[in-house]
């Protein structure tokens, strides 16, 4: 039997690994590595990092493999979205059915936290295989201590989206702080900037970090051309921010 445990590495610093993470790491039998192509080789090169400071002896068998893509033009998003984990998902199994063909235990690292606006969980349901999983540091605690400022206004909700929300609905109502995730065209130029002020952050805990904050109307520009020239230097962004009327 095949048993799969998604462990939440933090949002790039290996340090963000908890020690429970660790110990279902050593556990493993079989740790998938997914490759997203040369733009995103240095996602794997964390992979790989935190594999060989907790993985000694050669025990732990180690399988590479290129994610398929998903079909950015396909106009029905949510369709393409389940054909792309569809994809995935099959993906992993023959991964899994090359290296563990008698069954064991097989661990994934997921960016943040497996539970937060990412798909592996419902990617593993396909599998039919029992899932444990071990949380890691959300890109959003990541923010706020970036930031060194809280989630919440005192007694106040705090919703998260995401940027496509964000652009085609606006800002929700009876709520004034948003967090805003898996926005990749600055989704916040949809709204009205005045008393709006915004925490931005990309590469969180990583060595490239950077951050900005400040009235939307004024930082707003900043974010965006930052971010534009941090893509092109790196191939990649993370970035998530947290949004407050004031």
């Amino acid at each position: 039997m095949i048993r799969l445990t998604l462990i939440g590495i933090g949002t790039g610093n290996p340090d963000h690994l908890t020690l429970q993470a660790i110990q279902a790491l050593q556990a493993s039998d079989l740790v998938l590595i997914p490759l997203k192509g040369e733009d995103k080789a240095d996602l794997a090169g964390l992979r790989r990092e935190i594999i060989g400071r907790h993985l000694t002896g050669g025990r732990v068998r180690r399988a590479e493999f290129d994610l398929p893509r998903r079909d950015t033009a396909d106009a029905d998003y949510l369709g393409a979205v389940e054909r792309w984990h569809d994809a995935i998902a099959l993906a992993w199994s023959a991964q899994i059915a090359r290296h563990l063909p008698n069954g064991g235990q097989v661990s994934l690292l997921v960016w943040g936290d497996p539970s937060l606006y990412d798909s592996s969980l419902r990617i593993a349901a396909r599998l039919d295989s029992p899932v444990t999983v071990i949380p890691g540091i959300t890109a959003i605690q990541a923010l706020c201590a970036a930031h060194a400022i809280p989630l919440n206004d005192l007694g106040a909700p705090v919703q998260i989206t995401t940027g496509r929300m964000l652009r085609d609905h606006g800002w929700p109502a009876a709520v004034d702080r948003l967090v805003v995730m898996l926005d990749g065209a600055c989704a916040f130029q949809s709204l009205p900037p005045e008393g709006i002020r915004i925490w931005w952050g990309a590469f969180l805990g990583m060595p490239q970090q950077i951050r900005d904050h400040g009235p939307l109307a004024e930082a707003g520009p900043r974010i965006i051309k930052t971010r534009a020239e941090a893509r092109a230097s790196h191939g990649w962004i993370m970035d998530c921010y947290l949004l407050q009327r004031v």
